[in-house]
């Protein structure tokens, strides 16, 4: 299945490389491209709750994971505006979710992307929405906007 992925654009692929939070929690980025954006991550023992549930926390990061990769894949330095998730059922540990982030519309420097989170392989059952409103940045080296 990772064989027919598609390729991971240079832009996308630059910021996951520095995105140490994702990198961290076992997120895997597995296509960024036109807009569009896969990723991966197991839930570990570490990402459960009081609830015996994986915390929202982490549902939302996988989320957001594929939502900055598929606003930085056309190349400007792009960031979270806002972003809000609807969760549609509990994950578990061991849990493997996959987050597939699509652009709905781009104006100026905005956007708007949502992406689903799913259990098991991706197009599976849905465990959660997120919708992301972008914004494009001029950046410096130095780390300031």
């Amino acid at each position: 299945m990772d064989a027919e992925r598609a390729p991971i654009a240079a832009a996308a692929a630059a910021m996951f490389e520095d995105d140490q939070a994702s990198k961290a929690l076992g997120v895997e980025l597995l296509e960024a491209a036109d807009g569009r954006a896969l990723t991966r991550m197991r839930v570990t023992h570490e990402m459960v709750n009081g609830h015996s549930i994986a915390h929202g926390g982490y549902v939302f990061l996988l989320a957001d994971t594929a939502f900055a990769c598929a606003c930085n894949s056309h190349g400007p330095v792009t960031v979270a505006a806002s972003a809000q998730i609807t969760f549609l059922a509990p994950v578990h540990e061991d849990d493997v979710l996959y987050a597939r982030a699509v652009e709905r519309h781009t104006r100026g420097r905005g956007g708007i992307y949502d992406t689903t989170v799913f259990r098991g392989e991706p197009d599976s059952e849905t465990v959660a929405e997120f919708r992301g409103h972008s914004r494009s940045v001029e950046s410096r080296k130095d780390g300031e906007t």
